[in-house]
């Protein structure tokens, strides 16, 4: 297998079980607020059932038990992540809704970690940032078709129906992603010279400090990644705005790592990990604070070209620190990450749904992410 066609595999498997598993929920929620109908703190419960159900597979993925198995659990993560698209269709209980993403967040999780150990293992034995890069790209190309999915729906059904459309088109896009990975996913990943077990990780101050900063980044950015369309409708931006935000925010996160990669070498990973941070800060609030009509696409911008870089670049910071327990970090990393953003969704809809706004839980969020940047300034030391 070329490595072109496995960067290609995580690109798709990225797109489906990331764009839409988990972020097409922002561009159909509007839809769904007024044709189910939801209340904020109705969506807010759903989008954290996601969540809580991702930190369950990144924690049940941190065990041994998939060693060997990882190609077949990635496709039946993808399987299962297309069918549970289908299902959002099929009812509108806020319960069954909740218990669906939860479903939906494991098979996720799965789909992310597995294919990520097959094709960044690959990628790394050629010696190639591209494939990372290209890999983790691919949820920023799922979110962008997502929006572009929601907008050609929305011009055919009405508002009360659309939205059970989207799920379904996302969940037939989805399948046929999972062909195209099946077809081009590497059978196994590349195998460490010492793939035993790892030693438990030796808690220090900065492995405890930049763990604490990635769990509070999980905090901060979900609140825009699961209202920023929201949001947009709210401020009667109009339907190209809520189109574009969402859309912009794809596109700029398929080349931020591509973007940001140039500054690692002059700057170092703890140095970019802190600017990515800071220019999602201002992104976040430029949705609440720039006049309506430009304030979702300036923020989505600065969202999307900085969520995956934050994302990536911690978890490299995380492995440089405790380098004899890679795949440990990444799971403890990851569990703190599904920690934060769990709680995220839930505080905002439940303040949007007192105040009227997503005005308070914005400043908030912006307010979390520079606490991350802050909390990290005395791990940079340590990477030089």
């Amino acid at each position: 297998m070329s490595l072109f066609g496995t960067a290609l595999a995580g690109m798709i498997a990225m797109s489906a079980a990331m764009g839409f598993g988990r972020f097409s929920y922002t561009p159909i929620l509007p839809g769904m607020l007024s044709g189910v109908p939801l209340s904020p703190a109705d969506a807010g419960f759903i989008a954290s059932a996601n969540f809580a159900g991702y930190l369950a597979g990144a924690v049940l993925a941190a065990y041994g038990w998939a060693t060997g198995h990882e190609r077949k659990i990635a496709l039946l993560a993808l399987l299962a992540n297309a069918l549970l698209l289908a299902a959002m269709a099929a009812t509108d209980s806020v319960l069954v809704f909740a218990v669906i993403r939860f479903l939906a967040g494991l098979a996720s999780a799965f789909a992310m970690i597995f294919t990520s150990s097959i094709v960044l293992s690959h990628g790394m034995a050629a010696g190639n940032d591209h494939v990372q890069a290209a890999h983790f790209g691919g949820a920023g190309v799922g979110i962008a078709l997502s929006s572009v999915m929601v907008m050609l729906i929305g011009l055919i059904f009405a508002d009360g129906a659309s939205w059970r459309a989207d799920w379904i088109t996302g969940a037939l896009f989805s399948a046929l992603s999972l062909v195209a990975v099946w077809a081009l996913l590497p059978l196994e990943p590349v195998r460490a010279g010492n793939s035993g077990k790892e030693p438990p990780i030796a808690w220090k101050l900065p492995t405890v400090l930049l763990t604490l900063s990635y769990g509070i980044f999980g905090f901060g950015y979900v609140i825009t990644a699961t209202f920023l369309v929201t949001i947009a409708r709210m401020d009667a931006a109009g339907r190209t705005v809520e189109f574009l935000c969402w859309f912009i925010a794809g596109l700029t996160a398929t080349v931020a790592l591509f973007a940001w990669r140039p500054l690692v070498r002059p700057l170092g990973l703890g140095w970019v990990y802190v600017a990515t941070l800071l220019v999602e800060a201002v992104g976040v609030l430029a949705t609440v604070l720039l006049p309506h009509l430009i304030a979702p696409l300036i923020g989505g911008a600065l969202f999307g070209v900085t969520f995956l870089a934050i994302t990536a670049y911690g978890l490299q910071i995380g492995r440089k620190l405790v380098p004899e327990s890679a795949r440990r970090i990444f799971a403890t990393m990851t569990a703190a990450f599904g920690l934060g953003q769990i709680i995220g969704p839930i505080v905002a809809g439940w303040i949007a749904e007192r105040t009227g706004s997503f005005t308070v839980p914005t400043y908030i969020a912006a307010a979390a992410l520079i606490l991350c940047a802050a909390l990290v300034l005395p791990v940079i030391k340590r990477l030089h």
